[in-house]
């Protein structure tokens, strides 16, 4: 027998989505604004005048291309090597039985607890020695070094519930050990890899403080960083800022749209078997 869903029900829901959905409205209606109307009293919820002067400053800035550039290969970098390594990582932690197995699992779950702020200065100095300080390439392993556990972790949980059966007839049909997860497994394994792409790149394009230390050149920083030169010893510009944080956000909404089917059904799927 169904059940009609609870009127209070879709009220706390439709509440939940206003508190969480508010101060990104607010943000693009900043970013719509006027200066005049940005600090009115009482504040106005729809813009009077719209303008996109706010969007033309802000794509106009001298590093926004260099920094864009920089936040994309810095985020593709991190999710295509965390799904790279995970996926390999996962494959033999589910599939074999070795020597550590065990160990190394609780090693993943423990490395997920360590803050960052705990690693910034021996990661500084392990990358400083090695040459990789203010350099992308140096960002991107920094990044793996945060996103690799979760996904395999994830990706882990997900191989777990394929049936082992299916690799062994394509065994038997002749394909290899790596041959059977490339045709058989990784297409069964695309929900789990949406899931842990959008977590990788949502992490390596928002994060702050590691491009903050790391990144000494303007044009290598990224946009995280980018948004603070919107706060001078004149003031702050909340337009030019709430335009940027927008232009910010675009790009992982767009792939958030893009994939939001898969990504629900590979967070359910990755926790079947663990």
């Amino acid at each position: 027998m169904r059940r009609q869903r609870s009127p209070g029900h879709d009220l706390l829901g439709l509440l939940v989505a206003a508190v969480i959905g508010f101060p990104v409205y607010w943000m693009v209606l900043t970013a719509f604004r006027p200066a005049t109307e940005i600090l009115s009293v009482p504040p106005e919820f729809w813009p009077g005048r719209p303008t996109l002067g706010n969007f033309s400053r802000a794509l106009h800035s001298e590093t926004f291309w260099a920094n864009v550039r920089s936040s994309a290969v810095i985020g593709l970098g991190t999710v295509v090597l965390s799904l790279v390594v995970g996926a390999l990582a996962a494959f033999a932690l589910a599939r074999f039985r070795f020597v550590g197995r065990k160990a190394f699992v609780v090693v993943i779950l423990i490395v997920q607890t360590v803050p960052l702020t705990a690693l910034i200065i021996p990661l500084y100095l392990l990358l400083n020695d090695a040459g990789m300080t203010d350099s992308l390439v140096g960002v991107v392993l920094t990044y793996l070094v945060f996103t690799l556990p979760f996904t395999v972790w994830m990706l882990r949980g997900f191989i777990a519930g394929i049936p082992v059966e299916l690799e062994e007839a394509a065994m038997i049909d002749g394909c290899t050990r790596l041959g059977a997860f490339r045709r058989v497994v990784l297409p069964l394994l695309a929900p789990g890899i949406v899931a842990t792409s959008v977590f990788a790149l949502v992490q390596a394009w928002n994060e702050y403080v590691l491009v903050y230390i790391l990144l000494s050149t303007p044009t290598k920083q990224t946009v995280s960083i980018w948004l603070v030169s919107f706060q001078t010893s004149f003031g702050t510009d909340y337009g030019g800022l709430m335009a940027g944080a927008t232009l910010t956000a675009l790009p992982v909404v767009l792939f958030f749209l893009a994939v939001h089917r898969r990504l629900a059904s590979g967070l359910t799927a990755g926790a079947i078997k663990g």
